[in-house]
């Protein structure tokens, strides 16, 4: 923050330095290969030993809050994925904020997976069996993404989607665990509304408006609740302090310019019933030290709802971010390795 005032460089410029100066880590068994789909750069993970068979293949979406993140802070959740679950892993490395506003990211990661999904063949991937995944940011990307290519007759269908403490909604901010988790390092509500407002270019100074849900008409509330309420969270998830709030008078203005939080693309989670009735089998993982464990707990109960399969999974010991410990040495936690065999079991079973 220091070098971003004096005008040096942001601090994701930073942070991104910082984490590229670890050197990654290598598996032998584990053939990792730098590509490009036109611009974007892409990992592609591929287990050493041949098979007779087409195999899983993966789509990875990073996570970083579209700031932060790269393909390096993520080489070893890959690689581990791809050397555990016998799979092809493609990583997609999408372009950032502050230097590329929203939704150029997005579109990164929609022709990057588009690309992969034509080219299975080459990469001896089975056209039945690809999933989309993501952590935080990037499994919002992943939601949105099996939302977006549901029926498109000249792409393979997704079979299944992972989400790891997805980021799946950007409207309402009090949600229990919005209050509980605020001040929790990695991913605390300054931090992510900073992330939340930089990607839909939102002037900072509606923050108290918005996170009073003043930016939303009555209206909004009220045919969203059926699936944003509080009283859609277990109870279990409301022992710690917690005070259930009301939206005050709606802002005009603030309404105005926060309105395209209420797309889909931004939102995955107030998607229509048609389309998340449609969707694969999921796999989710929240964690009770997050700031967005519930919108995995509301996105949980709306496939259930609809009749799509769900595999849940809930870290009693999680905190965002933690899967990207996995190989930090002294640093690393245990609920990681949890996350990523519960990951590959899933995987496994498709």
């Amino acid at each position: 923050m220091i070098f971003e005032k004096l005008g040096i460089c942001s601090m994701p410029q930073f942070v991104r330095f910082m984490h590229d100066l670890v050197p990654l880590k290598e598996d032998p068994d584990v053939v990792v290969t730098d590509l490009r789909y036109g611009t974007i750069p892409v990992k592609l993970y591929q287990p050493k030993v041949s098979s007779c068979t087409p195999r899983l293949g993966i789509v990875f979406y990073h996570g970083g809050g579209m700031l932060l993140g790269s393909l390096r802070t993520h080489n070893a959740i890959c690689c581990h994925l791809s050397k555990k679950s016998d799979s092809v892993v493609l990583a997609v490395g999408y372009r950032k904020l502050p230097q590329h506003k929203f939704p150029v990211a997005l579109r990164d990661c929609i022709a990057a997976t588009i690309h992969f999904l034509k080219s299975l063949n080459k990469y001896g991937v089975d056209p039945d069996r690809v999933v989309v995944c993501g952590d935080s940011v990037g499994g919002g990307v992943a939601a949105v993404i099996c939302q977006r290519y549901l029926s498109c007759p000249d792409l393979p269908k997704i079979r299944a989607q992972i989400l790891i403490y997805a980021s799946l909604q950007g409207v309402d901010f009090q949600l229990p665990s919005y209050q509980q988790n605020k001040n929790v390092p990695l991913a605390s509500r300054d931090f992510f509304f900073h992330c939340w407002s930089t990607v839909l270019d939102i002037n900072p100074s509606w923050k108290s408006t918005i996170m009073k849900g003043a930016h939303l008409p009555a209206e909004f509330w009220e045919k969203y609740r059926k699936w944003l309420g509080a009283e859609n969270i277990p109870e279990r998830f409301k022992k710690r302090p917690y005070e259930p709030k009301n939206s005050e008078p709606l802002n005009e203005s603030a309404y105005l310019e926060t309105s395209l939080a209420l797309d889909s693309i931004n939102s995955p989670l107030i998607a229509e019933d048609e389309v998340v009735s449609q969707l694969p089998e999921t796999f989710i993982v929240s964690c009770e030290y997050d700031l967005l464990r519930d919108d995995s707990l509301l996105y949980k109960k709306r496939l259930e709802d609809l009749g799509v399969p769900v595999t849940w999974h809930h870290m009693e010991d999680g905190f965002h971010g933690v899967l990207s410990t996995l190989d930090m040495g002294c640093l690393h936690f245990p609920c990681s390795m949890r996350i990523l065999d519960a990951m590959v079991h899933f995987l496994k079973g498709l």
